[in-house]
């Protein structure tokens, strides 16, 4: 039994401080504070800056060399046990599994979107509506429809690249354990052609905030980026016949339009610092989330469980898995504002009831979302990775049983 590991942990960072993000670093805190060596080894697209930086990245899209050169020379000084990697697009690409592998070290994966397995856009979202076009078919469709920042040639490229790897079957070849985020994202990715024997579902988790105080709650509340897919225009729609306080922390493209057309009752606050999301989610009845694509895995429906506060969500992928209806929140129809609209006036008269959702939601934290119920999963997926490893070179599916 391995005591203390030396984890190598890698990203690729977007320019905005993103789920992934804050995913990354706080496993790494957490794995560090249980004293295991991990070290970070990432590049940021902040540093793109030039027409030329673009160019480079854009050519090396498939596979770049110098990441994998870079990152070989960081395995032969750091000497890890297992390499993590979250965020590979677009600069590092599967060329880091090369690296590892041939310094003979087991890989883990975290799938935090579509991306890397089928969908160019990651969210198996397109035109308002979910697309499932690019799942058991060709990445190329992605192309055709432009669904990379809605350029032609950007989409062409991302899907070639993609394309190239789903064909030579580099994940499947070269990682050891994939963690995915939720059972129905899980599912997903076995569509996709991922082997189902070495998928672990595994969630993210949070920092314990402390017991929510016995208080008195009001509001409604929104938490996230303002943009179509997070199902905004929804929302509003359904707080038209509402005399209730909304209050919508979050910035995005959808803020002015939002701003310039609002409703009496609902406050647009613009983007916040974390630290003042668990306190408003602590002075909330209730959390809204309308998103009209299938989700990862939301941070915000684990923060909003540790400090008890129920969620009402739409009826899609994680958010009706995690939340489960009439006990830590409601569902309602994807995309109807009528059926949110309902939900909210029912939460608005059962004031009680809704206080019992968020106890029940706080206990669902503590027991499948906490500190210590991650770092027993992650330290049984990367021993069960070393192990394999060991064994044969390849994963031998000994977490696929693992279920949070």
């Amino acid at each position: 039994m391995l005591d203390s590991l030396r984890i190598l942990v890698v990203q690729n960072h977007y320019v905005g401080f993103g789920g992934d993000d804050v995913v990354v670093a706080s496993e790494s805190s957490l794995l560090s504070a249980k004293g295991h060596e991990v070290s970070l080894w990432s590049v940021h697209n902040k540093d793109l800056t030039t027409f030329r930086s673009r160019i480079h990245t854009a050519l090396s899209l498939t596979y770049s060399r110098q990441s994998k050169a870079r990152l070989s020379r960081h395995i032969a000084d750091f000497r890890p046990d297992v390499m993590h990697c979250h965020n590979l697009f677009p600069r590092i690409t599967v060329s880091a599994y090369d690296a590892a592998a041939e310094a003979g070290v087991p890989i883990v994966q975290t799938l935090h979107d579509f991306r890397s397995v089928c969908c160019i856009n990651g969210y198996l979202y397109r035109n308002g509506r979910i697309c499932e076009l690019c799942v058991a078919g060709t990445s190329y469709w992605g192309a055709w429809h432009r669904c990379y920042r809605n350029s032609w040639l950007g989409s062409f490229v991302a899907a070639h690249a993609l394309d190239r790897q789903r064909r030579a079957g580099t994940l499947q070849q070269r990682v050891g354990c994939f963690i995915a985020l939720s059972e129905p994202s899980r599912r997903q990715f076995i569509a996709a052609g991922l082997p189902e024997e070495r998928i672990v579902v595994k969630p993210n988790f949070v920092s314990d905030p402390g017991t929510p105080p016995v208080c008195s709650r009001h509001g409604a509340l929104f938490v996230g980026r303002l943009s179509p897919e997070k199902g905004l225009q929804t929302l509003v729609k359904a707080w038209e016949g509402i005399e209730y306080p909304l209050r919508i922390l979050g910035g995005g493209p959808l803020h002015l339009p939002l701003s310039a057309d609002l409703r009496r009752w609902i406050s647009i606050l613009g983007h916040r610092p974390h630290a003042e999301v668990g306190p408003a989610m602590r002075q909330a009845r209730f959390l809204v989330m309308p998103s009209e694509y299938i989700e990862g895995f939301p941070m915000v429906i684990v923060e909003a469980f540790a400090n008890g506060l129920p969620v009402i969500a739409s009826r899609l992928g994680t958010m009706a898995d995690v939340i489960e209806d009439g006990v830590t929140g409601l569902h309602f129809t994807v995309g109807d504002p009528d059926d949110l609209a309902a939900k909210v006036a029912w939460a608005i008269t059962h004031c009680d009831r809704m206080a019992e959702m968020g106890s029940a939601a706080r206990r669902a934290y503590e027991k499948r979302f906490s500190e210590e119920t991650n770092y027993q999963a992650l330290l049984t997926i990367y021993r069960d990775a070393i192990s394999a490893g060991a064994e044969s070179g390849k994963f031998a599916g000994k977490t696929a049983s693992l279920r949070f």
